[in-house]
């Protein structure tokens, strides 16, 4: 897929998230009951709503390639995906959304060759969405807020780093050993995918993961900091792949200076 499709998509896609971002809003003015999945976590009319809109949107535009997403994946609907396809997270965190917080996103992100190469990231109640494509060695990552767009780049590794990390699924024993070969200024704690976007705006140096993840929980986040010049890799320096057995993700490093 060439670069100018690329950001072809992304545009026809922000509308999608936003719409998804204001149902996800509208559900939570209304109300909602709180169901438990299979897997034990939470799922809502939210989720469902959302992924509607950006299903309906992404199948309509590029009804050639697969469409992984989470609440269907849920039902049952594990498509067969080559080297191409989408992984679409309509509401990550929904613990949060649960909550009553503003850490909660509308993931969608595009997989070719086993990386991803498009995502967006929308946080309807932090009114921020953002976006990043690569390919053949173009790439742009930037935010809206307001209405206005910003590039973002991640930045050189400082000495001191920024570290960010979890709310609902830190793995104590293993990160702290790791925090403890570093030189910590500050740990910011937030819900979703916006741990990757912290990464690529510059804002963050490194996100470790230690605690499991799906696929569509980080494609997303992973393009756009792919995009702002970061890499998502394991802790021996492997870029993290996709179309993995069950989607799951193992450990790994969300790195804004490698």
């Amino acid at each position: 897929m060439d670069f100018a499709a690329l950001e072809n998509w992304m545009e026809q896609l922000l509308p999608a998230v936003e719409a998804a971002g204001r149902a996800i809003l509208d559900v939570r003015a209304k109300g909602f009951d709180v169901v438990t999945k299979a897997d034990a976590s939470p799922v809502t009319a939210a989720d469902q709503a959302a992924e509607h809109i950006v299903l309906e949107v992404v199948e309509k535009f590029s009804p050639v390639f697969p469409v992984v997403a989470e609440e269907r994946v849920a039902a049952g609907h594990m498509p067969t995906c080559g080297e191409a396809f989408w992984l679409v997270d309509a509401l990550d965190g929904t613990k949060e959304f649960i909550k009553g917080g503003s850490d909660f996103t509308v993931n969608v992100g595009f997989i070719q060759d086993g990386l991803p190469v498009m995502g967006l990231v929308h946080a309807p109640a932090r009114h921020e969405t953002y976006l990043g494509a690569i390919s053949g060695g173009a790439h742009k990552a930037f935010v809206v807020r307001g209405g206005k767009r910003a590039a973002i780049a991640a930045r050189p590794r400082p000495a001191k780093v920024v570290i960010t990390g979890s709310k609902s699924h830190e793995v104590p024993e293993l990160m702290d050993p790791f925090l403890a070969t570093l030189d910590v200024a500050e740990k910011v704690v937030i819900g979703s995918s916006l741990k990757f976007c912290l990464v690529a705006e510059g804002k963050a140096d490194l996100y470790p993961r230690f605690g499991p993840t799906s696929e569509w929980d980080t494609a997303a986040g992973h393009a756009v900091l792919r995009a702002a010049g970061g890499r998502v890799h394991d802790f021996h320096g492997a870029e993290i792949r996709y179309n993995k057995p069950k989607f799951l993700n193992g450990v790994f490093l969300a790195d804004g200076g490698a």
